[in-house]
């Protein structure tokens, strides 16, 4: 099994994840790796936030079958929780960084920690930001819309990725970019083709 840049085999269980070297060559290929318990750690937070949201969409209107304004639906305490935590997944890949998840894991968490044994490519969690944006943005639109039942499906959706990942460590999101890198649809250096 080769990682997702093809330069060589995999490490423990995950192709998204190098091995620290302490060589000071610098490498083209790949970004510098991040400590793979960050990405976890906003998971669970997120996983909490999306199951609050999921439960507010199934108690609020976002099940109600009677007609209800598009006011009303942006309104709705759902709603804006997952629009909330929308903005957060587009700050996660616009600005990983300054991220507030990983913020608080690098000033308060990690220094309490051990050096991490693996460092993880950056990308793949990057991508699953994306992913996760567009299930909760899907969701969002539908809600607006007018479907029932839109809003407690995406945030179910999105809240088993998030719990997958902060639980097991099994980043759905990672597991597609690797799939797409496979078939051709990123470029070597990270970005999409034709972008």
């Amino acid at each position: 099994m080769k990682n997702c840049d093809g330069d060589g085999p995999v490490r423990r269980h995950r192709a998204y994840r190098v091995r620290v070297t302490t060589s000071s060559a610098p490498s083209t290929a790949r970004p510098a790796g991040i400590d793979p318990r960050g990405p976890r750690f906003a998971a669970s937070v997120t996983a909490a936030l999306l199951l609050v949201g999921t439960f507010l969409a199934l108690v609020g209107s976002s099940t109600a079958t009677t007609a209800t304004t598009p006011g009303e639906r942006v309104t709705d305490p759902a709603f804006l929780l997952l629009l909330v935590v929308d903005l957060l997944f587009v700050w996660g890949f616009a600005a990983p960084r300054t991220a507030p998840w990983g913020a608080l894991y690098r000033v308060a968490i990690r220094p309490r920690l051990r050096p991490p044994v693996d460092l993880e490519d950056p990308r793949p969690p990057r991508f699953a930001q994306v992913v996760g944006f567009i299930v909760v943005t899907v969701g969002l639109v539908l809600h607006v819309a007018g479907v029932a039942w839109a809003l407690p499906i995406a945030a179910a959706a999105a809240f088993i990725a998030a719990f997958l990942n902060a639980a097991f460590g099994l980043c759905l999101g990672c597991l597609l970019y690797l799939a797409l890198a496979r078939a051709g649809v990123f470029r070597p250096r990270g970005g999409l083709l034709g972008a």
